[in-house]
């Protein structure tokens, strides 16, 4: 089994149903933070290529999609890296995704809200885990 069946198949119909539910309202949220925080060192080219990697499939604004993996850049390489501890916040809203490095404001990337949220909380979501998890504590009833 390919890794995007599994996680296709880790939502029964009613995770669905909630998942469908979620990535509605955070469409229309004023603002949807993710939080990631570091556990090991990942380089700031690295770190970057890797969320952009992540975002561009899902963003029909490629030069928006280098934005945000520039301002992902220099937030790190402002640093040094992503060593144990950092923190990256992305907050979310109609304008765009606005990046945060250890709670420095790095700048903003235009439009790209719903394609940011969708690498966690789609059908191809990066981490099934965290998905299930979001559905799990969200949308409890």
């Amino acid at each position: 089994m390919m890794p995007n069946q599994a996680s296709q198949l880790s939502l029964n119909p009613t995770k669905k149903v909630a998942l469908s539910t979620l990535r509605k309202a955070i469409k229309t949220t004023d603002t949807t933070t993710f939080l990631l925080k570091m556990n090991f060192k990942v380089g700031a080219e690295k770190m970057a290529g890797a969320i952009a990697e992540s975002v561009a499939p899902r963003a029909s604004d490629k030069s928006a999609v280098e934005t945000l993996k520039k301002l992902i850049l220099d937030g790190v390489a402002a640093k040094g890296a992503a060593s144990p501890g950092t923190t990256l916040r992305f907050d979310c809203s109609a304008v765009g995704v606005n990046v945060s490095v250890d709670g420095k404001n790095v700048g903003s990337a235009p439009g790209l809200c719903e394609a940011f949220c969708d690498v966690y909380l789609d059908d191809k979501a990066v981490s099934p885990a965290l998905r299930d998890s979001c559905v799990e504590n969200c949308c409890q009833r």
